[in-house]
């Protein structure tokens, strides 16, 4: 089984028998190898009960075709990602759907340097390619090879922090019976000041607590709930395959993404002083202001890992974030980690000698944000132009991505999803009155017809 509108922007993904199977997984794996003709990959897998068996399928797919596959068997995406990078494989795969539902199934895909293949960057030759079928093959099959990077992995997350420096925290952790109850114990072995109240850490495809995804409100509730009755230093929450992590203070207040950039940008600017650091069009002033503040060279981008991961790599930059919960170093194959920025809170907590939620004060006292509002709308480059026409005049405007305003006292970003016919606003201002009077300006121009 194999549906064409599996083949997302970003990544292969959709419900585990109804559109995607490990038919589906042996046509992908073959294709991918056609169509890039890579020598060596590597392919790993999550928890979901689906998953091993369309690993196997890809790997088998993979081999047919004539290259040689290491199986790194459980593991979370970052992990494929790093092995990638790290051992100059030629790309890979990460059988995961993230932080959907049980029911979902899907693949990430790499070419060498663990740069995604998406919508622009080969998906759609790959799509094409798996669903003409299969041709017979007449070169050699290449080889399988269980390859265990979990050694190398952990030396390398820990190389981003002092192990030494961090203090005795007691921090809340959320695994959402995701990735990060496998990934986390090694790490944490390495660190055993910290106290660690471990919150659904056995990997378990069916999501029996909560789904594992951070982001919606519902899913918060435990970790909001656990760091306040821990009284923790704070909670953190991973998505399903661990490669993003979501952050509440030891007040409960959730840590918004841009917010969390602007410390960990802190962080990295005291490492390597001028370094450039990049940032997502919908972030909150917080970021480029304080990367300015650190010394270092701020610079705006697109939405969307792909993007994102090239940008780095023209720049050379250290460290990328984005607002959804995504994190970039450059030291570890410019890809994306969840268990980094982890390390990185700890350290800046245990560096700042304060408590996270006084470390915030300032960003929350001066920054206004309005999260990330979606609506539904029927001709979304008609709504774009409205809003362009009504508030174009009141600062400058950018279509790096959607409808960007920047005026002195708030700026927006109004973009379209990918895949529904609806509009994301974010919205700041230096004033709580300001933002609110600007957000439900804008959001009665979008709402109008």
């Amino acid at each position: 089984m194999l549906d064409p509108k599996v083949f997302k922007a970003y990544d292969v993904r959709g419900i585990y028998g109804d559109e995607l199977d490990e038919e589906g997984a042996h046509a992908i794996g073959r294709a991918f190898v056609e169509v890039f003709q890579p020598k060596r990959i590597a392919i790993g897998h999550d928890m979901r009960v689906s998953s091993p068996a369309m690993a196997e399928a890809a790997v088998r797919g993979a081999a047919e075709a004539g290259a040689d596959v290491l199986e790194l068997g459980l593991v979370g995406t970052e992990m494929v990602y790093f092995a990638v990078g790290e051992l100059g494989l030629d790309g890979g795969f990460a059988v995961t759907a993230s932080h959907n539902p049980k029911e979902y199934t899907g693949l990430k895909i790499v070419r060498a340097g663990a740069l995604p293949v998406g919508g622009e960057s080969g998906l759609l030759e790959i799509r094409d390619r798996a669903m003409s079928g299969v041709r017979p093959r007449t070169g050699p099959r290449g080889t399988v090879e269980a390859y265990d990077v979990w050694e190398q992995y952990v030396e390398r997350v820990l190389s981003f922090v002092d192990p030494q420096a961090i203090k005795p925290l007691k921090v809340v952790i959320d695994a959402a019976n995701g990735m990060a109850g496998a990934m986390l114990p090694p790490v944490l072995e390495q660190l055993p000041q910290l106290e660690t109240v471990r919150c659904f850490f056995e990997p378990d495809g069916t999501f029996p607590n909560h789904e594992p995804n951070p982001l919606l409100p519902e899913n918060r509730e435990f970790i909001v709930a656990k760091t306040l009755d821990e009284q923790a230093d704070f909670g953190v929450a991973f998505d399903g395959d661990a490669d993003r992590c979501f952050f509440v203070d030891d007040s409960g207040e959730f840590v918004p993404g841009d917010f969390a950039t602007a410390l960990f940008a802190e962080g990295v600017l005291e490492k390597e002083a001028g370094a450039k650091l990049i940032y997502d069009v919908r972030a909150s002033w917080a970021v480029p202001e304080t990367i300015e503040r650190a010394g270092g060279v701020p610079l705006v981008n697109r939405v969307g890992h792909a993007f994102i991961k090239h940008r780095m790599r023209e720049e050379d930059a250290a460290f990328g974030g984005e607002v959804s919960g995504h994190y970039y170093f450059r030291d570890f194959s410019q890809a994306d980690s969840g268990v980094v920025p982890f390390l990185l809170m700890l350290e800046r907590i245990s560096k700042k000698g304060e408590r996270l939620s006084a470390i915030l004060r300032p960003f929350r006292e001066r920054y206004f944000i309005t999260g990330e509002l979606n609506t539904p709308v029927p001709d979304v480059a008609r709504k774009l132009q409205e809003l362009e026409d009504r508030f174009g005049a009141e600062g400058r405007v950018s279509h790096l991505d959607g409808v960007s305003v920047d005026a002195d006292d708030w700026h927006m970003n109004v973009r379209p999803s990918n895949t529904e016919p609806l509009l994301r606003l974010n919205l700041e201002a230096r004033s709580p009155e300001l933002m609110e009077r600007k957000r439900d300006e804008v959001l009665a121009v979008i709402g109008d017809g």
